[in-house]
């Protein structure tokens, strides 16, 4: 056995509470499905072991793995069973026989478990623990969950209720906060809603930014400058505009600060002429004696002694103006916050609804209460007995706080089964922690880890400690790198970064291409260009090109991946890139434009889609036959087909709108396009959006004329918008309108899934690849990116406040230490980023870059670069520079090229033909409606209005389809549950127990078929199909009687006189049974219900009826 299986072995261990640290691509999720199997081979209840993931991907992949496994061990004989569950731990050829047969049944009690194994995301976990308590937590039994878009337009209802509501509130925030997407700042606040709770202490915000609220901005300038100093200004200002070039500048600044009226204006124009700025050796610091240019100094001493103490009294002053000012934001944003959230929480009550963050706090809240708790904690103290969490890293500390609460009964002594040993078992990598934005702290898992040995030496245990540091996926050099990388600064604040190849001999490559710097003169482009357009030869577009032309390179000359035995493919390559940006969509544009298959971006933006917008310009024109706009978008689309010249002919000196102009144009013109506008417009008032769509995409060929212009991806694009008509006309009353304001409210996204199963290159985000791998990765984002970039809006303080970010030059020393302490975090997850980039790669790694080399921030093209020097790499030269090379038992050469794919079989002609109308097939002939009367004359029961007599009739046979056979003590309250309602319910009854308890129809609900549908093509019609339903049918092996209930007031005295209608539907009636029972006698006969009297008829009588009768009537 191998180090790297001892050690998934030692891990998987179910008997110990462990805490694994793994590295990327040790085998980890193979590890936690064996635990789960060898607990269960153990003994352990599937309903007893709690699994939580980061993902429902990462559930689910754990779930199939689980069940294969379990499926496999189903099937296998005694050996190579044996074979399997010593390969995953259990003691060798020891394993007894009880064994086996217990690993075979796992399967079946897994599936058979209630509810399923608890293999599921801690969000999921807290909304069944909800559901489960919700009277404890105080939530709405049937709460729903909002999703991202349904929180979205909730906040958006909200603020606008809010701003009604609380207009102070609202107006004060507003002074302060100028950007439109006040909803990322909603987001923040709940995000940091503990901030935001309690009472709002103003004098302790004061005190932690250094603030003095009872000095105004107003007597700070007053202070600052004085009359006598506003003189010495005032005499200053000419002297410096008869002085040299900066000198003049200078003194125009102070003349504007001196015209000024508003305080902060005043003392942030002085500041920036008499202090120096951020970039100075002593940033922000008087200038006191150093201006103005030495000849003014010199020619005007005494002025001089005053402008420095007017220097310094301003320099002095600054701190508590940014504090002062930072209060002033901070404590608005803390009164808004605190009263949005108090709204915003009532109004989620109020509908019932929780989005995810509360599902953690109200889970958090209800395992904390004193009262409650200890009530959940024993009704899941006997409900779990293992837990197990995955992607520790990420955890964020609320969800460790819930994990910690629902394992707390593990170290309270044995617990509620005292016959158990209860196991936590916790495997995570803090060098992959990189959802810091959804509250993960890196932190917490060597915290936690400190927390559960504590917690289980005092009760005599061991938390056994394993490290996974082989990688079954990389080969040598990548890990060698990885290990270079961070064994320096990178690794500041992580645990010793050690790799282990677990095949030392597979091939591997590591390439660092020469990075692509901007030009020092920026390239002249046309005057029209926009101005974000970038140049044709902007760096990040020649990387683009360089790549999809490498990669075409490989494909063409089927080159060989080592240790494959076989040319690259499109879907070995992997390109990661750390944002969307710019060079994400120029790779994807250039892949295409190489004929490199690709499978476009891991994220749709609905609305950027091509087709989508084609769409919906078809839709806004339906909802609008006004809007010209949309209309020309239709035309010229793919849906209308028309050129840029057939648009100009229409629409050039048209009168009225261009709906109008193209009706005027003659028939014969486009159409097409003409029948689906007038389609759209026939329809938009009475489809649903979704039905529209349809009708686009399938009767007008929509879908087919879309693809073949925008390309195969333009499929998922379609199916996107369908999928959100769908969940729109779930949640609201659908409209043509309304959907297309639903769209138009948010950016709708759609996270496509990225993994191996087609033969396209992966272009996407590292976050989107975790958990995901290739033969080969390409890095080309990896110029250096500053700490400020897309930075929060609100940072939290060390004392658990917080307040608003201000740039490094407007903010306290508080704030700044705080926004210090920000960057340094989002550093430190920027080279975890990069870690999680490195690991990705199983053969081949290339690193490549294009930018600016001297930007702001780190950049991991300069940090790989100075790793491969520690390597023993070597150079090659490029047209753009030497390409770093650290390969070991690589092998360049050409593949034999597979046998191309055999082409599909072309579809027959029949397949593309219109199908044919179908064939009106007759409907079928009700036995009843044969014609002739059913009544005698003058019976009563034929006076009555046809509905009357109608529903006497169906309540008569409905009491004895349901009575017979029942007690008769119990049948007046089933007479009452039959026909809730009726007026005659006594009278019904009466006659339908008459029939029930009469000795000579005793035989007729002895044995036998109540309600009997029956069919049959019948000669006696034609060839006419009957469908009826007979009341009750008595069947023996050498008759079969049939017998039809009738309610009639006035009965016949012989056969004779029976109504024919009633004749012919029996001869109907016998004909079928015939056919259906060859070879018995088929009697018919009419149960009188108003006498109890059964009437058999005679044979003849009714097959002459049945000769008699026509078809007329169908039946309905």
């Amino acid at each position: 056995m191998t180090a790297a299986g001892d050690a998934q072995k030692q891990a998987a261990q179910p008997g110990r509470s462990s805490w694994v640290s793994a590295n990327a691509g040790s085998g980890k999720t193979r590890v936690l499905t064996d635990r789960v199997a060898r607990l269960l081979l153990a003994g352990t209840d599937p309903a007893r072991v709690l699994c939580l993931t980061y993902t429902k991907a990462a559930a689910a992949e754990m779930q199939t793995r689980l069940f294969r496994t379990l499926g496999e061990w189903a099937m296998l004989d005694d050996a190579p069973l044996r074979a399997a569950l010593t390969a995953l731990g259990e003691p060798g050829n020891d394993i007894p026989d009880r064994d086996l047969a217990r690993a075979r049944t796992l399967f079946a009690r897994a599936l058979e478990t209630p509810g399923g194994l608890k293999i599921q995301t801690i969000h999921a976990f807290c909304e069944a623990l909800l559901r489960r308590f919700p009277i404890e937590a105080g939530v709405a039994p049937q709460f729903a969950v909002l999703d991202d878009r349904q929180a979205r337009v909730l906040r958006e209802e909200v603020l606008d209720a809010f701003a009604c509501a609380a207009p102070q509130d609202f107006a004060e925030l507003a002074h302060h906060f100028g950007r439109e997407d006040v909803d990322a700042l909603l987001l923040e606040i709940s995000r940091h809603r503990a901030a935001f709770s309690g009472r709002f202490d103003d004098a302790a915000l004061a005190a932690t930014l250094g603030a003095r609220p009872e000095i105004t901005m107003a007597d700070l300038a007053a202070e600052v400058l004085t009359p006598p100093a506003r003189d010495v200004l005032t005499t200053l200002v000419p002297l410096l505009a008869a002085s040299g070039k900066n000198d003049s500048k200078a003194g125009a600044k102070l003349a504007l600060a001196l015209g000024a009226s508003d305080p902060t204006e005043i003392l942030t124009d002085l500041e920036g002429v008499l202090l120096y700025g951020k970039g100075a050796k002593a940033p922000f610091g008087s200038k006191a004696g150093k201006f103005p240019t030495k000849d003014v100094r010199a020619a005007h001493p005494a002025l001089m002694t005053e402008l420095d103490d007017l220097m310094d009294r301003l320099a002095d002053a600054r701190p508590l103006r940014l504090a002062n000012a930072a209060f002033t934001k901070s404590a608005a944003l803390n009164r808004f916050g605190r009263a949005w959230l108090d709204v915003w929480n009532g109004r989620k009550a109020a509908l019932g609804v929780l989005d995810f963050d509360d599902m953690i706090n109200r889970a958090e809240t209800l395992l904390a209460q004193p009262g409650t708790a200890a009530w959940v904690l024993w009704r899941l103290d006997g409900g779990i007995d293992h837990i197990l969490v995955d992607e520790a890293q990420d955890t964020s500390p609320a969800q460790w706080r819930v994990i910690e609460a629902i394992s707390e009964e593990f170290f309270a002594g044995r617990g509620a089964r005292d016959d158990v040993d209860r196991t936590i078992f916790v495997v995570g990598d803090e060098k992959q922690s990189i959802y810091s934005f959804q509250g993960a702290e890196p932190g917490e898992f060597a915290a936690k880890a400190r927390h559960y040995t504590r917690r289980l030496d005092a009760i005599g245990s061991v938390l056994q400690r394993c490290d996974l540091l082989y990688s079954f996926r990389s080969a040598g050099p990548i890990l060698e790198l990885v290990d270079r990388v961070f064994d320096g600064p990178a690794g500041e604040g992580l645990s010793q970064i050690t790799h282990y190849a677990f095949n030392a001999e597979k091939a591997g490559r590591v390439e660092v291409w020469p990075f692509l710097p901007k030009p020092e003169k920026p390239e002249e482009t046309p005057w029209d260009d926009p101005v974000d357009k970038p140049a044709p030869q902007d760096p990040v577009l020649v990387l683009a090109r360089r790549i999809a032309e490498e990669i075409r390179g490989w494909l063409d000359a089927a080159r060989e991946l080592p240790g494959e035995g076989r040319a690259i493919r499109a879907g070995d390559v992997m390109i990661l890139v750390q944002r969307r940006n710019l060079i994400f969509d120029a790779i994807i544009r250039e892949l295409k434009r190489a004929g490199v298959p690709v499978a476009g971006a891991d994220l749709l933006r609905i609305g950027g889609e091509l087709a989508v917008r084609d769409l919906l310009a078809a839709l806004r024109f339906a909802a609008t036959p006004t809007d010209d706009l949309s209309l020309a978008a239709l035309l010229r689309s793919p849906l209308g087909g028309l050129s840029e010249d057939e648009l100009f002919e229409i629409a050039h000196g048209r009168q009225g709108n261009l709906g109008g102009a193209l009706r005027r144009q003659p028939p014969e013109r486009w159409p097409g396009v003409r029948a689906l506008l007038d389609d759209l417009l026939d329809n938009a008032d009475y489809l649903r959006p979704f039905e529209l769509l349809s009708r686009i995409l399938i009767r007008h060929g929509g879908r087919q004329q879309l693809v073949a212009r925008l390309g195969p991806e333009a499929e998922e694009g379609i199916d996107a918008l369908l999928d959100q008509a769908v969940a729109y006309e779930s949640v609201e009353a659908p409209s043509l309108t309304g959907f297309l304001e639903w769209l138009d409210r948010d950016e709708v996204a759609v996270k496509r899934r990225m993994d191996e199963g087609q033969d396209q290159v992966r272009v996407m985000t590292v976050h989107g690849a975790k958990g995901l791998e290739a033969p080969i990765v390409i890095l080309p984002d990896t110029a250096p990116r500053a700490e400020s970039a897309n930075p929060p809006l609100i940072l939290p303080l060390g004392d658990g406040r917080a307040v608003w970010r201000a740039r490094s030059e407007e903010a306290p020393d508080a704030v700044a230490a705080a926004e210090a302490a920000r960057c340094a975090l989002v550093r430190a997850e920027n080279r975890r980023l990069l870690y999680v980039a490195l690991t990705r790669a199983k053969s081949w790694l290339v690193v490549a870059g294009a930018g600016d080399p001297k930007a702001a921030g780190e950049g991991w093209h300069a940090l790989v670069t100075e790793a491969m020097t520690r390597l023993p790499s070597t150079r090659q030269s490029s047209p753009e520079g030497d390409v770093l090379l650290y390969a070991r038992n690589w092998t360049d050469g050409t593949a034999r090229r597979a046998a191309p794919p055999v082409p599909p079989a072309p579809l027959p002609g029949w397949t593309r033909a219109p199908a044919r109308a179908p064939l009106d097939a007759p409907r079928p002939v009700s036995p009843s409606g044969l014609g002739g009367a059913h009544v005698l004359p003058g019976d009563a029961a034929g006076a009555l209005p046809e509905a009357e007599a109608k529903a006497r009739g169906t309540a008569v046979h409905r009491l004895l389809e349901h009575l017979h056979g029942r007690p008769a003590a119990e049948r007046a309250d089933l007479a009452a549950r039959l026909l809730p309602g009726a007026p005659d319910v006594a009278e019904r009854l009466a006659e339908a127990s008459a029939v029930l308890d009469a000795p000579d129809l005793a035989a007729i609900f002895a044995e036998g078929l109540s309600e009997v549908p029956i069919t049959a093509t019948l000669p006696e019609l034609g060839g006419r199909r009957i469908l009826g339903r007979l009341d009750r049918l008595i069947v023996s092996p050498e008759r079969v009687l049939a017998v039809d209930f009738k309610s009639n007031r006035a009965i016949p005295a012989t056969t004779d006189a029976v109504p024919e209608g009633i004749l012919r539907q029996m001869g109907a009636y016998r004909a079928a049974l015939r056919q259906i029972f060859p070879g018995r006698a088929v009697g018919t006969a009419i149960l009188w219900t108003d006498a109890a009297r059964l009437m058999p008829l005679p044979d003849a009588l009714v097959d002459a009826a049945l000769a008699r009768s026509t078809s007329g009537a169908t039946f309905p």
